[in-house]
């Protein structure tokens, strides 16, 4: 099959999975537990989509958090553009599909028992186990982060939460002429273009608040790993000499006392230091033995089903897998309901859909008024994985219509992930 331009942009927002999978409307025998290990953009809209198609399914979803705190429109708090409130959002609505919530840490998983506990002492089985556990950040790969980070000194804030609201404060603090000093680490990490648009995001407030500030970009990557022509263009055309770019330099080690950067080449003084390490699959991953790359590090799976390609029954979605796909919360959402599909399958005797299409929409926002895009659709291929459909791309500029489009998708695919 072939996507022509309208098609393409028909499927390719965020319900692009259920456009193209037929569960939805076959009529399901799928009977069994399925129990769902975190509640993020990934895991949330598994389970949902677990009740919504295998309405005879018992879904159990495992979260520790009260609220979900959105990752994406998060650099538009340290931007000032927003606040933590506009980006937390309630979990009320998912009892209502038939799940069973259960607000709690995953301590231990037995894959050949099929059981998980809890903190809590809580023993559950299961039929199939769908890991969304999100990232580890790897603190220990850059010397001294652990204590600067203690201390408040230096966060990654690459989990929205409590740390956004942190680096919020700290560059409300620094005085105009300061220096920020931000790093990207080196790829695969969650949100191949989240550190870039965190550049332009802090830029634009430094240009109407700190005017004489500038940001330093410590990037482990040899280059711009994601949208290059859109964030040099606002670099270049909106914050002129403020930003500077350094590929090829990832962070060895922190100092928050000195507040040093140091890197193979240079130690790097800031007034606020956002160091961002280096990531491999949650920690749930490990509990279950399905991190199985050459590193340890990630989780490969069968694209077509998102299960274990080493343990049974163990799906893994989201940022946790290995595979040429970005880590981004759409396309964790998408990974959710072609998972979801196919354990409805499964679980009902049937075998699940050979082709799967799956969407990546991907807004970042380069001012106060302007966004681009990054927008692609892939069908899964035997043999190759998922393959990139025609027209698919990204913009080389932002602009205040796609600005309202990125406010638009945010609202959408946060609706669709706990409505």
């Amino acid at each position: 099959m072939t996507l022509n331009r309208r098609d393409f942009l028909k499927i390719s927002g965020a319900g692009a999975a259920a456009a193209l999978t037929g569960c939805a409307t076959t009529p399901s025998v799928a009977r069994g537990h399925v129990v769902v290990v975190g509640a993020g953009f990934g895991g949330a809209t598994c389970a949902k989509y677990l009740r919504q198609w295998g309405p005879n399914l018992d879904v159990t979803l495992i979260e520790p958090n009260d609220k979900f705190i959105s990752c994406p429109i998060s650099n538009w708090v340290l931007g000032g553009m927003r606040t933590m409130k506009d980006i937390t959002h309630g979990y009320d609505n998912l009892p209502k599909h038939g799940i069973k919530m259960v607000k709690d840490y995953v301590v231990a998983i037995d894959t050949a028992k099929r059981t998980l506990k809890t903190r809590g002492g809580a023993t559950i089985s299961y039929d199939r186990l769908v890991l969304s556990p999100g990232i580890e950040i790897l603190t220990d790969t850059v010397k001294g982060f652990k204590e600067a980070e203690a201390a408040g000194k230096v966060v990654h804030a690459w989990k929205a939460g409590p740390q956004t609201a942190l680096l919020r404060r700290q560059l409300e603090a620094m005085p105009n002429g300061g220096t920020f000093v931000m790093s990207v680490p080196a790829a695969p990490y969650r949100c191949p273009p989240g550190p870039y648009e965190r550049t332009c995001m802090v830029a634009n407030y430094f240009k109407k608040a700190k005017p004489r500030s500038k940001i330093i970009l410590l990037d482990g990557n040899p280059d711009v790993v994601s949208k290059k022509p859109l964030f040099t263009d606002a670099w270049n055309t909106l914050y002129p000499g403020m930003v500077e770019y350094r590929p090829n330099n990832a962070p060895v080690a922190v100092n928050g006392k000195t507040m040093i950067v140091t890197t193979e080449f240079d130690d790097v003084k800031g007034s606020v230091l956002n160091v961002v390490p280096r990531q491999r699959a949650g920690e749930a991953c490990a509990m279950a033995g399905v991190r199985n790359d050459s590193a340890g590090n990630w989780c490969t799976v069968n694209l077509a089903t998102f299960e274990s390609t080493t343990v049974p029954n163990v799906h893994i979605i989201g940022d946790s897998i290995l595979a040429s796909l970005p880590k981004s919360g759409h396309m964790a959402t998408n990974h959710a309901k072609v998972c979801a599909a196919a354990i409805v399958e499964l679980l009902a005797g049937r075998q699940p859909d050979p082709s799967p299409v799956i969407a990546n929409t991907c807004y970042s926002a380069t001012s106060s008024t302007t966004s681009g895009y990054v927008a692609n659709v892939y069908r899964y291929e035997e043999g190759k994985g998922y393959v990139s459909q025609p027209e698919g791309g990204a913009t080389p500029k932002g602009d205040e219509l796609n600005f309202a489009y990125n406010e638009s998708w945010a609202k959408n695919i946060w609706a669709n992930v706990l409505g």
